[in-house]
């Protein structure tokens, strides 16, 4: 073969290349910075369903024969984004490419422009997808302005799932040169049963702390909690994969290393399979392939007959639970109407007496709320509820939500800034408490919770049980208090490591001289660690002498006490919460009519 023919081959080869990046973009923190980390906390699932997507794809030839379809993912959570270096790359690469920025939410919405920006500039197709851009269209009569400036710097949009051979369609249009303005899948919603399962290799599971990956079994959500996103952009019927679908994932991820999972459904317990699922999870741990399951669930999941049960077998260790509010009045108002405190203790109960440590997502700041009442709350819930380890957010109106439509709808104030709706930040106004008030309730509620004397008393339970696990209790009470005091980010965003990069400052910030910006952030990095340590060295000692008392498993409490009879007059929980009285009478109601209904056919009879 002559140089020219050689050289004619290369060219041909270069033509016939396409790379697919796909970035899952994190968000900026109060100084402007992309909140990154050597380890982060949770593994993105979009990253990892858009990959295998991207991959069975490449295997279909749906470019057609010859294309080599290259893949490149990123999740700047735990990996920094360099756009310059990924566009010299895709340079000496050749032939054609597509940037897909994923599971973009609305606080990192900012976040994706400022990346998608250099690519635009480069002449390389940009499409954002993910909540954000789902949420508003499904919700708003009108695209948002930040949308509106994407499709201004020629980005695509993406609104909706894209299984069931949509990425084929994305595709081809950007190997073609058409990439459309949308992609609007929002009015049918795909069967996930045989869609390639979400897997990310191992390099990537590694940059989570825990080596967890992740899994999503159904979508959907039948409930209509005001405040939520999903049932308006996954929809309230709900899809799921199918045990096979479980089985390919587990295995594929145990050939790599990787035994430990968090099943990402809003609500596994609202999954019709879940029995069949469950089932199959542990017919693998008889074989051998045990496996560890963090899962989503409701307050109702314990009146399912085996659902605590099998799912607590199948390797169900952490199990976070949507307990959102424990006054009843703030429940009905958010049309949070499933959720029945008087069902609460049993059913945290239920799962301890199980080995499962509980987590719970806790809503500041529902109308009827007020600083004092939000601290009286927290008290009810630390003497009365066997409930772990708690997690609180800002009452937020997220865009796609029914909240966010609604105030917009009414021009009521909502902060312009979406980069600060992460649950983390206020970003309304509130009918009774003022800013200040507000902000000061939400700090005082993690600080209540986890004084050091509850802290104890959270080690005690633990310890208390032959299956309990007062250690792993301990590492996620340091974790979330750590973030919350000493990062300033919630704790399910939160890693090991804090890393910032000078040169990637939000847009419109002044790039900080190198002068101040080095020795302030590696000055608050070994301040940090100071301070890490202190809170592990008084936190272990706590714990060190819980696990040394000789009575240790003779300790108990009104959380962990088997239920009284008098408990419902006794208790706080019913009747010092706004509604509580009322939740009560609706309950001994129901029970009534139950009796009743059971006692008829005997009473037939007679």
């Amino acid at each position: 073969m002559t140089s020219t023919d050689q050289n004619a081959s290369h060219a041909a080869a270069r033509a016939s290349r396409f790379t697919f990046v796909l970035i899952k973009p994190t968000h900026y923190d109060d100084r402007g910075y992309p909140i990154q980390w050597l380890r982060s906390a949770l593994p993105s699932n979009t990253l990892a369903c858009m990959n295998s997507l991207a991959e069975d794809a490449r295997k279909r030839e749906v470019l057609g024969p010859g294309v080599d379809l290259a893949i490149e993912t990123y999740d700047e959570t735990n990996r920094r984004v360099r756009p310059a270096e990924i566009i010299r790359d895709l340079a000496r690469r050749g032939g054609r490419a597509l940037v897909g920025i994923v599971g973009v939410q609305s606080n990192q919405f900012p976040r994706a422009l400022d990346i998608a920006r250099p690519f635009r500039a480069a002449g390389i197709p940009v499409c954002i997808g993910g909540f954000h851009v789902s949420g508003c269209i499904a919700m708003l009569p009108e695209l948002p302005a930040e949308l509106k400036e994407a499709q201004a710097l020629g980005i695509a949009l993406f609104a909706g799932e894209a299984e069931e051979r949509r990425l084929d369609t994305l595709l081809r249009d950007a190997w073609n040169g058409a990439l459309q303005p949308l992609y609007n899948y929002m009015d049918h919603l795909p069967s996930l049963e045989g869609e390639p399962a979400p897997i990310l290799p191992r390099k990537h599971v590694e940059r989570t702390s825990g080596t967890y990956s992740s899994i999503d079994l159904g979508r959907g959500c039948p409930y209509q909690c005001s405040f939520c996103t999903i049932i308006n952009v996954q929809g309230r019927k709900s899809r799921f994969r199918t045990p096979d679908d479980l089985e390919k994932i587990i295995r594929a991820n145990r050939e790599q290393g990787i035994d430990r999972f968090f099943i990402t459904d809003d609500n596994f317990a609202r999954n019709s399979d879940w029995e069949i699922l469950l089932d199959r999870v542990i017919a693998l741990q008889d074989e051998g392939i045990r496996v560890g399951l963090t899962i989503q669930v409701d307050t109702l999941c314990h009146k399912i007959p085996n659902f605590i049960e099998k799912a607590t077998r199948a390797g169900a260790r952490r199990v976070f639970i949507g307990l959102e509010n424990i006054t009843p009045e703030n429940l009905i108002a958010a049309k949070k109407r499933q959720n029945k405190i008087t069902e609460y203790r049993a059913m945290l109960q239920k799962w301890r007496a199980h080995g499962a440590i509980t987590y719970a997502g806790y809503i500041l700041g529902f109308p009827a709320d007020t600083k004092e009442s939000i601290l009286r709350d927290i008290e009810i819930i630390k003497h009365e509820l066997p409930l772990d380890i708690l997690e609180f957010f800002f009452l937020t109106p997220l865009p796609g939500s029914e909240d966010h439509r609604d105030l917009l709808k009414k021009g009521v104030w909502m902060d312009p800034d979406i980069n600060k709706y992460d649950l983390n930040h206020r970003v309304t106004h509130h009918p009774k408490m003022s800013d200040a008030e507000w902000d000061e309730a939400y700090r005082a509620a993690w600080d209540a919770f986890y004084a050091p004397e509850h802290m104890r008393t959270l080690f005690r339970r633990a310890a208390a049980l032959p299956n309990g696990r007062p250690k792993q209790i301990a590492s996620t009470i340091m974790w979330f208090k750590l973030m919350i005091d000493h990062e300033g980010v919630h704790p399910l965003e939160g890693g090991a490591l804090r890393l910032k990069s000078r040169r990637d400052r939000r847009r419109g910030l002044p790039l900080e001289s190198p002068l101040v910006f080095y020795p302030r952030h590696w000055g608050e990095t070994a301040i940090k660690a100071v301070k890490y340590l202190r809170f592990y060295l008084r936190t272990r000692k706590i714990l060190n002498e819980v696990l040394a008392a000789p009575d240790r498993a003779a300790y108990t409490d009104i959380a962990i006490a088997p239920p009284k009879a008098d408990e419902f007059e006794a208790l706080e929980l019913y009747h010092a919460t706004s509604g509580g009285e009322a939740a009560l009478a609706r309950k001994k109601l129901g029970d009534t009519i139950r009796s009743g209904a059971a006692n008829a056919p005997a009473a037939a009879a007679e």
